[in-house]
């Protein structure tokens, strides 16, 4: 299952631009030579893995509970837009 969350993304990228961090650097503190991993995730290509997500949070100051109702409200509508097509498409198979 791929599940890519946009808007979060959208979210750290803003988040990151307001703490006046450019994507090297970001990088850097998470350990890599190369701002392309921050790039891949921020254009909605990935997610971050968890472990990114939670020094996210304390590197661009901004509060864990927001995260995680975001993650949460993406993950709800992402399972809710699944269910429902395999429901229609279970609907149409019975005669």
């Amino acid at each position: 299952m791929r599940l890519v969350m946009r808007s979060l993304n959208d979210y750290l990228r803003q988040k990151r631009v307001e703490s006046g961090l450019s994507q090297l650097d970001v990088a850097r503190e998470l350990g890599y030579s190369s701002p392309q991993f921050v790039s891949n995730w921020e254009r909605g290509l990935v997610s971050p893995p968890l472990e990114t997500i939670a020094v996210l949070v304390d590197l661009y100051k901004i509060p864990s509970a927001e995260v995680v109702g975001r993650i949460l409200e993406e993950t709800r509508d992402y399972l809710e837009a699944s269910l429902g097509k395999k429901a229609k498409k279970s609907k149409g198979k019975k005669k």
